[in-house]
C-alpha cells in the first residue's frame, strides 16, 4: 500500500527534535574524548584491513587494500594496497594513492615506524598471487619508497606481520602450518627466512603481532589452527622470541582457546571470529599481549591482556579487560605502547547488539585502566552504520597507534557482512 502525503500523519516537531537530540547524545557518548568517526581512503569501492602508524613529526600513515577502481592506475588489479598520509596528526588527509602499482593483486598490508629514529617508515604486504612477501622503506615521510622481496615461494603466504628497530627488519608470515620469519639486518635490503615451528602438525599458523625490544630481542605472536574440524578443535596461542637476531626461536604457549564461533551466516570462514593475538613493547622493554579466546567450542570469546617484564620468559596472569557481559562476543585485538608503562588497547564487541570498537589505556603497564571509550557512532548514507555501531567487522584486523603528542589513533573496517560492502573508519583522541 502506498500512503499518499495528504493522508500521512505528521510527527510533532517536538518529537522530531527529541529524537534527533537523543541520537546526537548517543553519538557524542560513543566517541567521548575521541573525534567522531570519519570514513577515510577512497570514496568508492570497498576498503578493509587497515594498518596504522605514527611518527615523531606529526605524520599518520594508513595502509589499506582497495577493492575497486583506482584513479590513475588502469593496470592495478583489485585489491590494490594504497597509502593515506596525514601531515597534521590526523586532522586532514592527503589523497590516497597506490604504494606500488601491481597487476597481480596485493593483500594484508602492514605499516610501522622505526622506534629508534621515529621517522623511517616500513610497509609490508603480499603480491604476485600471494607468493611474494614485499617490504618497503621510506625516509621522506612516505613520498618515495625503496622496495624489496623478503620472501618468494611457490607456496601461498598469508598475513605478514612487521617489526623494526634500526637496521633490523623482521616480517613474519605462514605457509599453511609453518610460521616463518624473514630477517634483514641492512635496512630491508636483503632477507633470510627461518621456520619458527619446524615440527608443526597439519593446519594453519597465523601471525598476530610482532615487536623488537630495546635490547634487540624479537617477539612474534601467532595462533595455530587444526586443518580439520575447526568447529570442535581448540586453538593454541603462542609467543615466540629470538635473542639472536632471528636465527633461532623459543616458543611459549600463552593460552588455549576453544574452537571459533560460527559466522557462516555472514559469509566468512570458520576462523574469522576465532582467536587472534596482538603484541607490542614499550620503551623499557616490557612486552604486552592482547588476545581473544573462548572457553566453549563455538561460543563467545573474551578479550585478555598480559605482560612480561622478563623478555618473554614469564608472563603475568591473563586479565579480562572488557566490562561487557559474559555472553557478549569479542574479537580483533589491537595494541600499541609508548614510554615505560604506557599501553593502549582496542577491540570489537557486540555489547549493544551491533558491533562496535572499544578502547582503553593504561599508564602503569596494565595494572589499572581508563574507562572504555566507544569509538563507532552514527554516519549518514551507510545502511551498515548505525548509532549503536555497525553490522559486522570488515576485515580480519584493525590498528592502533600513539603519535608524537601522546594522542591515540585508531582505524578499523565496518561492513554489512564479511563480503561487502564495507569501508574503513578513523578516529583519534586521548
Amino acid at each position: 500500500m502506498v500512503l499518499r502525503p495528504s493522508r500521512a500523519k505528521s510527527v510533532p516537531k517536538f518529537a522530531v527534535w527529541l529524537l534527533l537530540a537523543l541520537v546526537s547524545a548517543q553519538a557524542a557518548l560513543a566517541v567521548a574524548n575521541f573525534s567522531p568517526q570519519r570514513r577515510v581512503g577512497y570514496g568508492t569501492g570497498d576498503q578493509w584491513e587497515p594498518a596504522l602508524a605514527a611518527d615523531n613529526h606529526g605524520h599518520i600513515y594508513i595502509l589499506f587494500p582497495q577493492y575497486g577502481a583506482v584513479s590513475g592506475c588502469a593496470g592495478c588489479t583489485a585489491p590494490t594496497v594504497a597509502l593515506l598520509v596525514s601531515n597534521d596528526n590526523g586532522l586532514s588527509w592527503a589523497a590516497a594513492r597506490p604504494l606500488l602499482p601491481s597487476s597481480t593483486g596485493q593483500f594484508d598490508p602492514q605499516i610501522v615506524v622505526d622506534p629508534v629514529d621515529r621517522q623511517t617508515v616500513y610497509a609490508s604486504w603480499l603480491q604476485n598471487n600471494k607468493h611474494d612477501v614485499m617490504v618497503a622503506r621510506s625516509q621522506d615521510f612516505g613520498h618515495t619508497w625503496y622496495f624489496a622481496v623478503a620472501e618468494r615461494s611457490r607456496e601461498d603466504a598469508d598475513k605478514p606481520v612487521l617489526a623494526v628497530r634500526g637496521a633490523d627488519v623482521y616480517v613474519g608470515f605462514n605457509h599453511e602450518q609453518n610460521f616463518l620469519v624473514a630477517a634483514s639486518h641492512d635496512f630491508a635490503q636483503t632477507f633470510t627466512s627461518t621456520v619458527v615451528n619446524p615440527n608443526a602438525g597439519p593446519g594453519w599458523s597465523l601471525a598476530g603481532g610482532a615487536t623488537v625490544g630495546p635490547a634487540g630481542d624479537v617477539f612474534f605472536s601467532w595462533t595455530a589452527y587444526a586443518r580439520e574440524e575447526l568447529s570442535t578443535r581448540p586453538v593454541n596461542i603462542y609467543v615466540s622470541r629470538s635473542a639472536d637476531a632471528g636465527r633461532s626461536w623459543s616458543t611459549v604457549l600463552l593460552d588455549v582457546s576453544s574452537a571459533p564461533p560460527d559466522c557462516s551466516a555472514q559469509g566468512c570462514q570458520a576462523e574469522f571470529l576465532g582467536a587472534q593475538i596482538a603484541l607490542t613493547s614499550d620503551s623499557a622493554g616490557t612486552v604486552y599481549a592482547l588476545w581473544n579466546a573462548g572457553a566453549v567450542h563455538g561460543g563467545v570469546e573474551r578479550i585478555y591482556f598480559s605482560s612480561s617484564t622478563t623478555s618473554g620468559a614469564s608472563w603475568a596472569a591473563k586479565a579480562d579487560v572488557s566490562s561487557a557481559a559474559n555472553q557478549v562476543e569479542h574479537a580483533f585485538p589491537a595494541i600499541a605502547a609508548g614510554v615505560a608503562g604506557d599501553v593502549r588497547i582496542a577491540w570489537m564487541d557486540t555489547r549493544h547488539s551491533l558491533w562496535n570498537v572499544f578502547q582503553r589505556s593504561s599508564s602503569n603497564g596494565g595494572a589499572t585502566w581508563s574507562d572504555e571509550a566507544q569509538l563507532a557512532g552514527a554516519a549518514r548514507g551507510y545502511d551498515y552504520v548505525l548509532p549503536e555501531g555497525f553490522r559486522f567487522p570488515f576485515g580480519d584486523y584493525f590498528s592502533i597507534a600513539i603519535d608524537n603528542v601522546e594522542n591515540t589513533h585508531v582505524v578499523w573496517g565496518e561492513g554489512r557482512n564479511y563480503k561487502s560492502p564495507g569501508s574503513i573508519w578513523y578516529s583519534h583522541g586521548r
